[in-house]
């Protein structure tokens, strides 16, 4: 063969293979194999095996696969089609899937799909939510065992009943993080009725039994909304809502936290009148000195950081605001607008802003950590 004729068969091959990856628009990631185990319990205490086994995971990803981490949009009747987050999980964007009002076989199935996609591109296993508390549960998933409403709930034995059955409920869909408890006050219409605040002495110990059992049957739960939502007046959902002065709910946390609570909701509600953390007119999420020094330096959580949905009237309006969410110190984008968008909104800060970068980096590795110790990595 004249070496004319190689340079042209080596082109050839090479216009083949690109031809190849454009048109699946995929590139699949070879994962490390995972022999160890360990399990939500470990995921709070030092470990350096574990450290480890995050550090492999995540040296094996490139920046898409990372940015994907941090976004979770929703799927269900008010969330985006089916067809949409096969999409997204072929263009690798997006880190996990919120099972927003469906049925117990439809998410099911759902969750099936998804993950024999991921298997099939390499993909880390997804993180699967849903608004499963006691008030909503039977509505959100329909065919879910019937319990309870938080503020029906009697005693706190009825408590762990009623996590035992949900989070049974989860395993069996496959869903592995609940975002619940509402640890709010009861004044507010919007969730007042979602948590244990009928009675305020009822709150701190209810909402950790409640995560104690949810988190001992291998679901992550979640104490909401961060700082403090039962005390304003308005629906976040509808606009953003305002804390006037004293953080009153924030001594909710401290204890739910020290023993172990592994999510925590942040809500779009801004802090007025508060020297120490005003969110100079900004949402919570969007704000660093409620998410950083207050919850993460202050409180001392180091668990997940997820953001209330990102297609509320809360914050909807506010430009940039998947970006202003991770810097702030989010680790998940719960249903932005637009996931694809948002993933390339912070590829490109990503790319071009290294103090950006550390941070994105540091939620996914927090993430990834999550998704071992749930057992989502086993091989």
């Amino acid at each position: 063969m004249t070496k004319l004729s190689l340079i042209s068969v080596i082109a050839l091959f090479l216009f083949q293979a690109c031809a190849q990856e454009t048109k699946t628009g995929q590139k699949k990631i070879n994962l490390p194999k995972h022999e160890s185990t360990f399990s939500l319990n470990d995921y709070l205490k030092e470990n350096s095996d574990l450290d480890k086994e995050v550090e492999a995971i995540f040296a094996a990803l490139d920046d898409t696969a990372i940015v994907a981490q941090l976004i979770m949009p929703a799927v269900g009747k008010y969330g985006q089609t089916e067809e949409l987050i096969k999409q997204h999980i072929k263009e690798r964007v997006i880190g996990g899937v919120l099972m927003l009002n469906g049925t117990k076989v439809g998410f099911t199935k759902l969750i099936q799909q998804f993950e024999k996609m991921n298997d099939s591109i390499g993909n880390i296993p997804f993180l699967y939510s849903a608004d499963a508390e006691p008030s909503l549960v039977n509505n959100k998933i329909k065919g879910s065992t019937i319990v309870k409403k938080a503020n029906e709930i009697k005693t706190i034995e009825e408590v762990m009943a009623c996590a035992k059955t949900i989070s049974t409920d989860l395993n069996s869909i496959g869903i592995n993080y609940n975002f619940s408890p509402v640890v709010d006050m009861s004044s507010n219409s919007t969730v007042g009725y979602r948590g244990f605040g009928s009675n305020p002495a009822n709150i701190i110990p209810w909402s950790n039994a409640f995560i104690q059992e949810t988190q001992n049957k291998n679901i992550i739960a979640t104490a909401k909304h961060f700082p403090g939502h039962g005390l304003v007046t308005g629906d976040t959902h509808k606009s953003l809502q305002v804390i006037d002065g004293e953080l009153k709910e924030i001594h909710n946390y401290p204890e739910l936290i020290e023993k172990g609570v592994l999510s925590i909701m942040v809500a779009h509600i801004a802090v007025k009148n508060n020297p120490k953390f005003d969110t100079k007119g900004l949402p919570s999420t969007l704000s660093e000195t409620i998410v950083k020094q207050l919850l993460r330096d202050s409180l001392g959580f180091k668990g997940l950081i997820v953001t209330d949905a990102m297609n509320m009237g809360g914050v909807v309006s506010v430009p940039e605001s998947a970006y202003k969410a991770v810097n702030a110190g989010c680790d998940i984008l719960l249903m932005p607008v637009d996931a694809k968008k948002s993933h390339s909104e912070l590829l490109k800060k990503y790319k071009s802003n290294p103090e950006f970068k550390a941070k994105v980096n540091a939620s996914a590795k927090r993430i990834i950590r999550m998704k071992v110790c749930a057992g989502l990595l086993k091989k």
